[in-house]
């Protein structure tokens, strides 16, 4: 379950960064420095500096999540952290933006498609990475 957590943040990572390098690439939003890359600090966090909460509200209960940048909340790229028990199950969904998922501990079952299908899932081991285009049933 911890690596699905794991995967879900490195996931939601991932799109934050897509997001604002679409913005970055469109000239019709961006003006020279763009708003999406100007919400990125300098951080160094370790895994004593996250502050756990409770997931998403689209996510089933049990998730925890850490924001380690950004805002989820807000347009632009932001990332984080998933934490999830282990069984954990997500029904299928898509994302308005791509979405990168990188397992960190555990391993992590994906599935593409609109429906749910277990026998389809595909094994993601520790390091694993997966890139998910914008608006992509998963």
């Amino acid at each position: 379950m911890k690596k699905i957590i794991l995967l879900f943040c490195v996931i939601i990572g991932a799109a934050a960064f897509l997001v604002a390098a679409e913005q970055k690439e469109n000239p019709r939003t961006s003006k020279g420095t763009s708003k999406a890359t100007a919400t990125i600090e300098h951080k160094i966090l370790g895994p004593s500096d996250l502050t756990w909460g409770d997931g998403p509200p689209g996510l089933p209960a049990g998730a925890k999540m850490a924001v380690l940048t950004g805002d989820p909340g807000k347009k632009g790229p932001f990332t984080i952290r998933l934490q999830v028990p282990d069984g954990y199950k997500v029904a299928a969904h898509m994302h308005p933006t791509a979405e990168n998922i990188t397992v960190i501990s555990g391993t992590f079952h994906l599935g593409m498609g609109d429906k749910f299908d277990e026998a389809a899932l595909k094994e993601m081991p520790v390091g694993g990475f997966h890139a998910i285009p914008k608006r992509v049933h998963h």
